[in-house]
């Protein structure tokens, strides 16, 4: 597969740092509602009881889209970015900090959906993105590394809870290449399929217990899930995976880490440490191999150019 162009890989590029900015707002409140006044089960409940309900007449009149994806394509895409996905990043918040959900759900995710789409869409391994991968992965590591307490602690649950949430989140990715959707098509199956299966099970057990949290709670998770997330990040991401390819596109995700980072600092005052800022360069880089940002030409490649 040939490298973006660089006009398409800009437009890509833009879409995916929107995208990543909406991210790392989900993580940090995400983190700060299942750790004060709601629970894992209500902060899902109120993401797609809005993007639902906001979806549902997409997906009245664009379908289910079977012919393309089929059952299996559904379902991928419903527990890759509905509410299993969600679940599966909020319990792990309740083990593991922030920094940690953005290392490993987002961090590591790129190399679930580059294994997937060699095998499933033939999308090559070539030297640059093979390096760009094991930049992203190292930094991603590196971040757990040197701000966790080990393995074996309470962290372990959240770590393989954020990794399962970056697997599921690869299927879906992969399935929405394959049956060429856009983000907003695929958001609103997401959305809608979650709405009809996980909501009535969640009224069931939870009932309005979620009504006892202070209003502006619920109001900030309906517009961070509900909306931003749930919908407006998918579009764009689905945008930017149609530029820039599966693996492409899902390496921006790995910006995730850089940008929560960013965002501890100017919000909460949490300074990263020198092995952080190294950790978080080695997976910028890696992000811009991997997605096919414009490599420099070196003088060999130029002559045979100029010769062309």
């Amino acid at each position: 597969m040939q490298r973006p162009a660089i006009s398409q890989y800009a437009q890509g590029a833009l879409y995916g740092l929107a995208a990543v900015c909406i991210w790392a707002g989900f993580i940090v409140v995400s983190r700060l509602g299942v750790t004060t006044s709601l629970s894992p089960w209500d902060v899902a409940g109120i993401r797609f009881s809005v993007a639902g309900v906001l979806l549902l007449p997409c997906l009245a009149r664009r379908g289910l889209a079977l012919d393309r994806l089929g059952w299996t394509g559904v379902a991928a895409i419903v527990m890759g970015c509905g509410a299993p996905m969600v679940l599966l990043v909020n319990v792990g918040l309740l083990f593991a900090p922030a920094a940690h959900g953005g290392a490993l759900f987002p961090g590591v995710m790129p190399l679930m959906v580059a294994v997937l789409a060699a095998a499933v869409l033939k999308e090559p391994f070539t030297p640059a993105k093979s390096a760009g991968l094991a930049l992203i992965v190292a930094g991603s590591v590196a971040i757990v590394w040197l701000t966790g307490d080990g393995l074996g602690t309470a962290q372990s649950i959240g770590h393989a809870l954020f990794l399962a949430a970056g697997l599921v989140w690869a299927c879906y990715t992969v399935a929405m290449r394959r049956a060429l959707l856009d983000g907003l098509h695929a958001a609103a199956i997401a959305a809608v399929g979650s709405l009809v299966l996980y909501l009535p099970v969640y009224a069931v057990v939870a009932g309005a217990g979620v009504l006892n949290a202070p209003p502006l709670d619920i109001a900030l998770q309906a517009v961070v899930q509900g909306v931003l997330t749930a919908i407006v990040a998918l579009l764009l991401y689905g945008r930017m995976v149609g530029l820039l390819g599966a693996t492409g596109g899902a390496a921006f995700v790995a910006l995730t880490p850089a940008m929560t980072a960013l965002m501890g600092l100017a919000v909460l005052g949490e300074w990263p440490v020198a092995g952080d800022w190294l950790a978080i360069a080695a997976i910028t880089i890696g992000v811009y191999a991997v997605s096919g940002g414009p490599l420099p030409i070196l003088p060999r490649e130029r002559l045979l150019l100029t010769r062309r």
